[in-house]
């Protein structure tokens, strides 16, 4: 937690033939009414329409109506309340028009009158409210469309890379898809390298046949290359950083996909809050198109504090500062601490922490990696060991695609480690190679999307002479019901193991556990697996976990969560399923802008001796 600072205009004379344009479509912006009409703008109405059998044509005409717009929104008198019926006729038009219904007419009536009718005005104000208004659509026929023209300007010019029109002939001569099939033709020729395309259409109706003819004048214009791309406003960041970022884009053809993902290289860099891409109105003396990045540097200090809660493991409070722009380079230097298990036991003697340090060195060697530097150390005074212990690890990340990123190096460790009262000194040598992949939509808060991780790490014990393998891979996938993030189905599943040596050749802090927070909810933490012969949990070589959880949006910021968590540990490097333990529970989500404040409450389902009759989890980000 950061403390920081289609509408359709067409003119129709007579039942013939005839030209017509489709412009973007607007809508009016009411005004409000003066404070001192409030009062006696107070009219109430009710407003019916028809059902004609197509949805689409109800809901379009629902969408225009500024009757209907209009009607809690801004007050209005009988005299406005005509105004709007008359009005509302040609937005019934527009919306017949809109479905293809080209001679479809509709009427509005003001308590059984016509708009025009005599005295309507004084019988609507003395009338009772609320005023009946109906509206009634005779929508005629609907027409088709005819086989779409393409015409290519200057004539002969190759319209290849312009795509398919997705309009087929006979499908109802609808406004919209027109619109968007203007807007496909821009978009193909702009991702094939055109930076200037232009795209013009004719719309005509003829109502003999009942028939909508398109005809497209696409001109391509030139297809173009990049040139070397520029950049504008950094202040105290590299410039030889920032053309290793821009530079790839030389020399290549035109996208606005490749314009995009530059600026998200550029603020992947952690030292920008805004970057801006323009692009040329015309092509440079060598035919190439330049691009300009203007950025916004960010502060390059911060400092930032955390808190946790889980029942049994206590209280976590953390902190970190950083700089975010060390050497010139975007290089982003994090030094955190945490103390964790506050007053559990009774004092502080359980009470554990870390210390670490984070450098993270941007587009090393010049190409789109990093390498992350990270030492730290650390006590853990946990219920399954204790652990003095000093960390250091050097890692090459490198993204292969725009989802899909590769992580690998070196680590080590020195720790001293005691369970069921005995001590042992490690020193270990080991290798970290990782693969994941991430397409959801909020990393804190995620509502659809995909996330999958796959860990391979061989370590040498030099304690015991002797080399393990963790594996281990976890995937979580997120479906929205509603569209809007309302309502979101998260699934998790992972799957652990650890091979080449028994179990006690494998570090107690190395081996799988699971229960609490971020696990089985309902069980403490690292409850769920084998036991010492004191009664402590001894860790396992092998893992499976699995999560459910409905998330479901109440009102506004608030929501609620339902949920079952699974997971064993085993003796035995294959996963086990036979004693499996099961949580489940229900939370509260209130959604912050730097993610949804989480507060679960969850049950052990099989509950055993020594386990609690609930757990209680509070954090901020959701649980998976």
């Amino acid at each position: 937690m950061h403390l920081k600072h289609s509408l359709l205009l067409i003119a129709l004379a007579t039942p013939v033939a005839v030209a017509f344009s489709i412009p973007a479509p607007g809508q009016e912006t009411p005004s409000a009414a003066p404070p001192e009409a409030e009062d006696e703008a107070r009219l109430r109405y009710e407003v019916t329409f028809p059902e004609t059998g197509d949805e689409a044509l109800d809901s379009a005409l629902r969408r225009a109506s500024r009757l209907e717009q209009l009607r809690e929104s801004v007050p209005v008198d009988a005299d406005g309340l005509i105004a709007r019926a008359f009005n509302e006729t040609s937005a019934i038009r527009d919306a017949l028009r809109s479905e293809g219904y080209y001679d479809g007419s509709g009427t509005v009536t003001l308590a059984g009158a016509a708009p025009d009718a005599p005295g309507l005005s004084q019988r609507l104000a003395a009338s009772p409210e609320p005023i009946p208004v109906v509206v009634t659509v005779r929508p005629g026929p609907q027409y088709r469309m005819a086989p779409v023209t393409l015409l290519a300007q200057p004539p002969g010019t190759p319209l290849a890379d312009a795509g398919t029109v997705e309009l087929e002939a006979g499908s109802p001569a609808r406004a919209q898809p027109v619109v968007d099939a203007q807007g496909a033709l821009l978009e193909n020729l702009r991702n094939s390298g055109h930076p200037f395309p232009e795209v013009t259409r004719r719309v005509i109706v003829d109502h003999d046949t009942r028939l909508m003819e398109v005809t497209f004048r696409v001109t391509p214009g030139p297809v173009a290359n990049f040139a070397m791309p520029e950049v504008t406003g950094q202040q105290r960041v590299d410039d030889r950083l920032l053309s290793n970022v821009v530079r790839p884009m030389e020399g290549q053809l035109y996208s606005r996909d490749r314009i995009d993902r530059t600026r998200r290289d550029l603020m992947g860099l952690g030292v920008f809050s805004t970057v801006r891409a323009r692009a040329a109105e015309r092509l440079d003396e060598t035919g190439a198109l330049p691009v300009t990045y203007t950025v916004v540097e960010r502060p390059r200090r911060a400092i930032g504090f955390g808190a946790a809660y889980e029942t049994r493991y206590g209280p976590t409070f953390s902190t970190f500062w950083e700089h975010r722009n060390l050497f010139g380079g975007a290089e982003r230097l994090r030094i955190e601490g945490e103390i964790n298990r506050l007053g559990t036991g009774g004092g502080t003697s359980n009470a554990g922490g870390r210390l670490g340090a984070n450098l993270r060195d941007p587009w090393f060697m010049g190409v789109n990696q990093t390498l992350i530097y990270d030492i730290a150390v650390l006590r853990e005074r946990l219920d399954a060991y204790d652990r003095d212990a000093f960390t250091a690890a050097i890692t090459l990340e490198r993204p292969l695609t725009d989802h899909l990123t590769l992580s690998a190096g070196p680590l080590g460790e020195i720790s001293r480690v005691t369970q069921d009262d005995v001590t042992t000194n490690y020193q270990l040598l080991g290798a970290m190679g990782q693969l994941r992949w991430d397409n959801v939509d909020n990393q804190l808060n995620p509502t659809r999307g995909f996330r999958a991780a796959g860990l391979v790490s061989p370590i040498y014990n030099f304690t015991d002479s002797a080399m393990f393998t963790r594996l281990r891979a976890q995937a979580s996938t997120y479906i929205d019901f509603t569209g809007d993030g309302g309502s979101v189905l998260a699934l998790r599943g992972v799957v652990g193991s650890i091979v080449g040596a028994t179990q006690n050749s494998v570090p107690p802090d190395k081996r799988f556990y699971a229960g609490g927070g971020g696990s089985v909810r309902g069980y403490a933490f690292q409850s769920i697996g084998p036991r010492t012969r004191n009664n402590e949990p001894r860790g396992g070589l092998s893992l499976v976990e699995g999560s459910i959880e409905l998330r479901q949006r109440i009102s506004g910021p608030i929501g609620m969560a339902a949920f079952v968590d699974a997971g064993s540990v085993g003796t035995d490097p294959t996963p086990e399923f036979s004693n499996v333990k099961v949580g489940a529970g229900v939370g509260v989500r209130y959604l912050t802008p730097i993610g949804p404040l989480r507060a679960d409450i969850a049950v052990p389902l099989n509950r055993e001796s020594g386990d609690d009759a609930f757990g209680l989890y509070i954090g901020i980000g959701q649980a998976f």
